[in-house]
């Protein structure tokens, strides 16, 4: 049956509605990216009374953001892999094998996700300072600290949902490519892993989005050599002005690789995180 036509005018409504909540910021910012600091520091207009790219060039000399882009690529690819490589072997020993305490685990695994971050950014400051006290290792203000840190709350969520993704592959690919020869390790990379891809894209996008957008561990666990562009970008604020223009710009700069990538990624997101669903 043909939908109602008042269904279809009240879908076209709200769906207009969404679309307005939605591009409306990114309008702003795009707008104010090409003004004058003066033009964006006075009254607001929608129409730009005067458009200048120079606020594209100034946001890579008034703050270091080339160095502020690397950390942030460095700290969250390296999150991403180690998060993508480590719950690929843990979920895969948890769907396929039964051992002792495998319930405990994955509830542990689980539970971890229920408690706030900041519950656990005192706990790691003190453990990462007194580790570089007894071994010299400098975990606090370098990049390395970030990663393992960032590894603890993306790598649990990583490790469970590859889990349910593993489990809907069938056994029968382990059991045929055991018999063809293969070992565990070699089934599970070059048989289970192919057919898990969508699973594993899901997980790889979700481990570099959270390490790349978050603020709080890094404004705590990071120097001025170290500092990541979500706490870079507070850097346009100054005593003396804030430089609106500059921040529109360089936000929508940094974004532009998580857009990128969500993009590129799309098909294997959507279907890694629907999986479970209709699998």
């Amino acid at each position: 049956m043909a939908p109602a036509r008042s269904f279809l005018w009240i879908r076209r409504i709200f769906l207009t509605l969404l679309a307005g909540f939605v591009l409306v910021p990114v309008y702003v910012m795009i707008s104010s990216s090409l003004k004058p600091l003066a033009d964006v520091s006075g009254e607001f207009r929608w129409l730009p009374s005067k458009l200048t790219l120079r606020p594209y060039i100034d946001i890579w000399s008034t703050v270091p953001l080339a160095r502020y882009f690397v950390n942030s690529l460095i700290v969250a690819g390296a999150a991403t892999v180690c998060s993508v490589v480590i719950a690929v072997f843990a979920a895969y020993a948890v769907s396929r094998y039964d051992f002792r305490g495998k319930r405990v685990f994955t509830v542990t695994v689980l539970s971890t996700q229920m408690f706030p971050g900041i519950l656990f950014l005192l706990p790691l400051f003190l453990l990462y300072v007194n580790i570089g006290n007894a071994t010299g290792i400098a975990l606090f203000g370098s990049r390395g600290g970030l990663i393992l840190t960032y590894l603890t709350f993306s790598l649990p969520f990583s490790i469970w949902m590859l889990i349910g993704y593993f489990d809907s592959v069938p056994r029968d690919l382990d059991e045929a490519a055991l018999v063809d020869g293969c070992g565990p390790l070699k089934a599970l990379l070059r048989i289970v892993v192919p057919a898990a891809l969508p699973g594993i894209v899901a997980v790889a996008v979700y481990a570099f989005m959270t390490a790349w957008g978050e603020v709080l561990f890094a404004s705590v666990m990071t120097n001025d050599t170290t500092r990541t562009l979500a706490v870079g970008l507070q850097a346009y604020s100054t005593l003396n002005d804030v430089y609106w223009n500059q921040i529109m710009a360089a936000s929508l700069v940094v974004s532009v690789p998580v857009v990128a990538g969500f993009l590129l990624l799309q098909r294997y997101l959507v279907a890694g995180l629907t999986a479970g669903a209709v699998k």
